[in-house]
């Protein structure tokens, strides 16, 4: 359980021959329930994990042309240059969406970035469901606000890149992943109200418990249509009910409705009202203590998700069983979008190596897939610091 930020500062300068002047980081995240209910307008509760996404970065002179911002992912071992004013050329696709669209963000607050150089390297599983676009985009956008000496404040930074998810990568994300990665406390599940943006600090007191997060290593992408279509099946569902959104619901409502909203709708909207509910009973069992409590709400936050929501699968449904036959598991879900990626497990921590071995061994018979597994205390957000 130690902080797993990759060092890019030697690779920055084998890189461009010169030492970087700022350095950044900013964690991946989990959900440990209130999951799809973001973009309903709904209470969520995450926290940051120990794996990081890491960037050094330093001015450069522009020369004769536009300014760029050129940067170097080491795990796609590619170079990508993106114009700092706006042009008319195409978008780029892939990893380097996600830094156009926060340095588009950048552009429209009136912000002017001088051209520089990046390196970024991550220890955030890519498609895991652990929010790696989310850490790069943090990471990005405050390593710039230092390069272009224009601080941003942390709620307004989380928004910026937000909206260059849903417009640079056309993933219609809710609020929850950039907050997480931004605002986290170290030893704290963030309990986020996504309509007012309201943020409660909750302690995770429990010195001898953590947080196992399990990679199914079936990969997803949020992009490819399935969580645009479930985003779209809860807006049509508040259409039908006559809300702004799921939010203000209730389960009363949502079941006077079934017939009306289909069997689908019905579903979706059920998921949402619950979740909700069961999200807000965590938070509150997490803070007094109630262990019993949190595992038995994770547990109906799981089959929902699988059942209500459709968006588990077999191996995720696996991981989550072969967790709670375990001494010492207190609960287990899915985290994430969902469609594969990773299961969520709050775990005595003396017993730790016992039970990854343990679900590691089941899952592998069952499947033939190997199984990362880490353990982490929540983390702290992200951070800048003048690179020495």
């Amino acid at each position: 359980m130690n902080d797993q930020r990759p060092d890019v500062a030697p690779l920055f300068t084998s890189l461009f021959h010169r030492r970087p002047q700022w350095l950044a980081a900013a964690p991946g995240r989990v959900n440990i329930i209130g999951e799809h209910v973001d973009y309903c307008a709904g209470i969520v509760l995450p926290m940051a994990i120990d794996r990081a996404t890491s960037i050094a970065a330093a001015t450069r002179d522009p020369g004769s042309g536009p300014p760029t911002a050129r940067i170097h992912a080491v795990l796609k071992n590619e170079t990508v240059e993106i114009p700092l004013v706006a042009r008319g050329e195409p978008r780029p696709g892939g990893w380097a969406a996600y830094a156009a669209g926060v340095l588009a963000g950048f552009r429209e607050r009136g912000v002017e970035v001088p051209a520089f150089d990046a390196v970024v390297d991550s220890t955030v599983p890519l498609g895991g469901g652990l929010s790696s676009s989310a850490s790069l985009e943090v990471a990005l956008a405050v390593v710039v606000a230092a390069l272009a000496e224009h601080p941003i404040p942390p709620l307004d930074l989380t928004l910026l890149c937000q909206r260059a998810e849903h417009e640079f990568a056309g993933v219609p994300c809710g609020i929850m992943d950039q907050a997480a990665v931004a605002l986290a406390e170290a030893d704290h599940l963030l309990l986020l109200d996504c309509r007012s943006l309201k943020i409660e600090h909750v302690p995770f007191a429990a010195a001898d418990l953590c947080v196992v997060i399990a990679d199914s290593t079936v990969r997803h992408s949020l992009g490819d249509g399935d969580y645009a279509r479930r985003r779209a099946d809860c807006d049509r569902a508040a259409e039908l009910l006559g809300v702004a959104a799921l939010r203000d619901a209730g389960l009363d409502q949502v079941e006077a409705g079934r017939r009306r909203l289909g069997e689908t709708g019905f579903r979706r909207a059920r998921h949402v009202v619950t979740e909700i509910v069961r999200t807000r009973a965590a938070a509150a069992a997490i803070a007094a203590g109630r262990w019993g409590e949190v595992g038995t709400l994770m547990a109906g936050s799981h089959a929902s998700l699988r059942d209500d929501f459709e968006v588990s699968c077999r191996e995720l449904d696996l991981l989550v069983e072969l967790a709670v036959a375990q001494p010492g598991v207190i609960g287990s879900r899915m985290t994430g979008g969902g469609f594969g990626g990773c299961t969520v497990s709050i775990v005595e921590t003396a017993r730790v190596p016992e039970v990854t071995a343990a679900v590691a061994r089941g899952y592998e018979r069952a499947t033939g897939r190997r199984c990362p597994m880490f353990s982490s205390r929540p983390a702290g957000g992200a951070a800048a610091w003048r690179a020495t």
